[in-house]
């Protein structure tokens, strides 16, 4: 499962999509938005993503981590749009046959999202807004 949506993310449909009876490691990462950066009240966050490019590119991340990490299912499902405070703006779920793999592949997948693929985060607050470089 690989989605891009401005729908309010269902978590237990994004792990359930990855169960598998072969699978002794399942790992999950949750993204939320949360209420202050640097000391700022955030307000809330908007998501912008060129959406065949990071289609792609979640893609690769899902090719990848099956091949490297021994990885037997994978989804990553973002936001877009605005994002609430306390709402999930990414959610990744691994299974693989053996936790370390899912540990590792979901660590990688969040990192190389975040390197990768385009998707621009805006944070909004109460006094104004910035887009934030998503590439360290």
């Amino acid at each position: 499962m690989i989605e891009i949506t401005e729908s309010i993310l269902d978590t237990s449909k994004v792990i359930n999509s990855v169960m598998d009876p072969g699978c002794g490691g399942l790992n999950v990462f949750i993204g939320n938005v949360r209420n202050n950066t640097k000391g700022k009240k955030v307000t809330y966050l908007e998501f912008e993503a060129y959406y065949e490019m990071a289609i792609n590119e979640l893609q690769k991340i899902v090719d990848e981590s099956k091949s490297v990490f021994n990885v037997n299912k994978m989804a990553i499902v973002h936001r877009t749009g605005k994002v609430q405070i306390g709402e999930a703006a990414v959610v990744i779920a691994v299974a693989a046959p053996h936790r370390d793999a899912a540990f590792k592949a979901c660590r990688f997948a969040i990192d190389t999202l975040k390197q990768t693929v385009p998707i621009w985060k805006k944070e909004v607050f109460e006094d104004g807004e910035v887009w934030v470089s998503a590439h360290p």
